[in-house]
């Protein structure tokens, strides 16, 4: 494991999680997300973005220089932020570098975010942009990260139970399957966790669900069917909160006859792909999540 790994959970243990942990209002976050995702994360030069409009949902694409949106499947990739804050313009540069390593332009819509709108906002609007891309030449592969790699299989498992073009396949960031927080390691890793307060998890399922059931499979896809699906790659920190909420979400696909790929890595922050060109494990996991893309 390298230094930067090192200096950066340090850093995340002392500044981001207690701010994480003690700010309430959702507009302060959102454009504390936005500021710090323009200082630290910064897409490879001649990367082109497009904003547009697919299905009255605002997304925007990310393409590699040589990529255009007619090459081979699409990355339709939902953005991580607890359902409350984040935006296409915080992923774009990981998703930028990830269309430089597979060669495939990516879709990052710019989903109604809670509180305003609650469950089942979000996944009817990714919904919606998917059908629109459903005819892409190639297909369409999933991927999110965090509440948005939950979303992304909670949107692969309502496409499988209503029919439909079906994903190439999907992916997901340290996703957050089960927003009953039944996993173990929620709490065994509430210290070791870099990042995330485990504390403030209920509070943020509330202004989502908005008295919904936690158990709806649209909400936690961990309690979800997928009969049929394509393959899916899933990864996770072993110091994560939310690391049980990948082995389990592993466990039931396979249990389903669903080719998956698991990655368990060791003491690395939760979504350590963003601070990709940062670390080196960052890009290490895109290079094989884009491998496996690729093999596809």
């Amino acid at each position: 494991m390298s230094l930067r790994r090192r200096i950066l959970n340090l850093q995340l243990r002392l500044l981001e999680k207690p701010y994480l942990a003690r700010v309430a209002d959702p507009a302060e976050i959102r454009a504390g997300f936005e500021a710090k995702a323009r200082f630290w994360f910064h897409p490879p030069r001649g990367t082109r973005f497009d904003e547009d409009r697919l299905a009255g949902v605002p997304v925007l694409w990310a393409m590699a220089p040589g990529v255009a949106r007619g090459t081979g499947p699409v990355l339709l990739y939902s953005h991580g932020g607890g359902y409350v804050f984040g935006s296409a313009r915080t992923h774009r540069a990981m998703l930028a570098r990830l269309s430089g390593l597979t060669g495939l332009p990516a879709c990052l819509p710019d989903y109604r975010l809670a509180p305003e709108h609650a469950f089942p906002a979000a996944v009817e609007d990714v919904l919606a942009v998917l059908a629109r891309l459903g005819d892409h030449p190639g297909g369409v592969i999933l991927g999110g990260d965090s509440a948005g790699g939950g979303l992304a299989l909670a949107v692969l498992a309502e496409v499988l139970r209503r029919g439909g073009s079906r994903p190439r396949a999907a992916f997901a960031f340290s996703p957050l399957t089960d927003l009953t927080f039944s996993g173990e390691s929620f709490r065994s890793n509430a210290q070791a966790e870099a990042m995330l307060p485990a504390a403030r998890a209920h509070e943020m399922a509330r202004m989502y669900l908005r008295g919904a059931e936690p158990t709806d499979p649209r909400a936690s896809p961990l309690f979800a069917d997928f009969p049929g699906a394509p393959p899916v790659w899933i990864a996770a920190g072993d110091t994560e909160i939310l690391l049980d909420d990948t082995r389990r979400m592993a466990e039931h696909l396979r249990a389903q006859g669903v080719a998956v790929t698991e990655v368990i890595a060791r003491d690395l922050p939760h979504v350590w792909p963003m601070f990709q060109r940062l670390l080196p494990e960052a890009d290490a996991t895109l290079r094989d999540l884009a491998g496996w893309i690729r093999s596809l």
